[in-house]
């Protein structure tokens, strides 16, 4: 096992919660890594960062939010909470009202991924 030690912005990030809008695949095509399994989302998502799933520059990177989904959950093997959870983070994230945040939460994401289960 290795044993990580986060620096002092890595604890900035973590303990305030900052938003990190993460794109593994794009990360792979500019050679960031060289698969989405070796992406350090999974270390970043299991440390508790407040990660969310994004697709960059979709027309260079040929993905789409699905997909980059679908590639999460073949390297890491996420379930529908993990995915739901990813979501909220991304909406809690946006630069809408907190009210409307809340209302799209509560009336788009969160049935839409209880119609799921």
């Amino acid at each position: 096992d290795t044993k990580w030690r986060l620096g002092k912005t890595a604890k900035f990030v973590l303990e305030g919660q900052i938003p990190l809008e993460v794109c593994p695949t794009s990360n792979v095509h500019t050679g960031i890594c060289d698969n989405v399994g070796d992406h350090p989302f999974d270390l970043l998502w299991q440390t508790g960062f407040n990660v969310s799933v994004n697709t960059d520059n979709r027309l260079m990177s040929d993905v789409t939010l699905s997909s980059e989904f679908d590639a999460l959950v073949q390297a890491f093997d996420y379930g529908l909470d993990d995915l739901e959870t990813m979501t909220t983070n991304a909406m809690k994230a946006s630069f809408l009202d907190i009210d409307e945040i809340q209302a799209i939460i509560d009336d788009v994401i969160t049935p839409g991924f209880a119609a799921l289960r």
